[in-house]
């Protein structure tokens, strides 16, 4: 249930990527992770391998793992970038506009004091 207060990653720039055309849902389950819960479950894949697997195929596993979910925590964190970045343009340009409109106001005063 805590799902259904974050975002959806298909709101993240990217997260489709690794679906193939038409594709119903997420390529792999992990796909589907807010960022908060792909970041635990990442934490958890390095706690074990650096605690040492019993074989080289669950190493490799969690190897596979770790990566997609570091590409998913990633997406994440490129979204918000995005949407700071077009937050901080939005701010940008309405500084400027209103320096432009306060020039325009105090050129026809006689400003020349």
């Amino acid at each position: 249930m805590a799902k259904a207060k974050q975002e959806s990653p298909e709101n993240v720039p990217g997260a489709a990527a690794e679906e193939g055309p038409g594709a119903a849902g997420p390529a792999h389950p992990d796909d589907a992770l807010g960022y908060e819960q792909a970041r635990a479950a990442l934490l958890e894949v390095v706690r074990e391998l650096e605690a040492g697997s019993p074989s080289l195929e669950e190493s490799l596993a969690l190897w596979e793992r770790g990566e997609r979910l570091a590409r998913v925590c990633q997406r994440w964190l490129d979204g918000a970038r995005a949407r700071l970045d077009a937050v901080l343009a939005e701010s940008d340009a309405e500084a400027s506009g209103d320096a432009t409109a306060e020039n325009g106001k105090g050129s026809g005063n006689g400003g020349d004091e």
